[in-house]
Parts: C-alpha cells; structure tokens; sequence
C-alpha cells in the first residue's frame, strides 16, 4: 500500500489496518518456517507496510501535542 493511500485513512482505520498486517506477517513467518512461503517479496513488503503505518501513527500523534 502506497504511503499517499494511508494518509488518507483515519487513527482508527491505520490502527485496524496495523492489526491485520500483524496477523498476516505472523502467519506468513509460521508458512516461511514449514517451507509453505513461495513468495518472499510478500513478506518484506507486509514489514515496510508495518513500518508506514507506525511511522504516520506516531507523526499524528506528535502533532497533536
């Protein structure tokens, strides 16, 4: 998901979203471990996506203070 995408998304939506991709990255490093895992790109796009989403949560919550 592009950057441009989730600034538009709501505290509440990121966070649901935030959630989700844990659970996926969760599952995908339990399919890595038992050789299921074809497609390794998914997994390294599903930690930056991780990481986009922790980044606009802690921006917006600096510019609240």
């Amino acid at each position: 998901m592009k950057i441009k995408e989730l600034r538009l998304k709501t505290n509440k939506e990121l966070t649901d979203l935030l959630n989700e991709n844990r659970q996926k990255l969760g599952q995908l490093k339990f399919d890595l471990s038992s050789k299921k895992l074809k497609n390794v790109n998914e997994f390294k796009e599903l930690r930056k996506n991780i990481a986009r989403i922790l980044t606009l949560l802690k921006n917006e919550k600096n510019v609240k203070k």
